[in-house]
């Protein structure tokens, strides 16, 4: 999505990107916040403090120190499962939404 908004590099880098978003590695965002700070950190911010305040809200927990979403068929290591996974997916979709508005076309 929004394909005007990153450079052809920064698609080039987003399998592994996403590979390791998936793996909770947020090192995979580095790139991209160092190159706008100023739009895709607050970005950023805002879809991860809305997971986590979700999940609270919600009751979800995750037992597992690392792993990322492959640690969740695993038993108990997550509390309320539907709940956390919800979460995941309304920080996500917070993330993007933000990132269409604040991010300026690279093209």
């Amino acid at each position: 999505i929004y394909k005007k908004k990153f450079t052809p590099n920064e698609h080039a880098a987003a399998g592994a990107t996403s590979l390791l978003g998936l793996s909770f590695i947020t090192e995979g965002a580095i790139p991209y916040a160092a190159r706008d700070p100023l739009r895709v950190i607050p970005a950023l911010i805002l879809g991860s403090a809305s997971a986590g305040a979700i999940s609270m809200y919600l009751g979800a927990e995750l037992r597992v120190p690392h792993g990322g979403i492959f640690v969740l068929p695993i038993p108990n290591a997550v509390t309320n499962l539907m709940s956390y996974i919800l979460a995941l997916l309304m920080g996500t979709l917070i993330t993007a939404v933000a990132i269409g508005v604040l991010k300026r076309n690279e093209l």
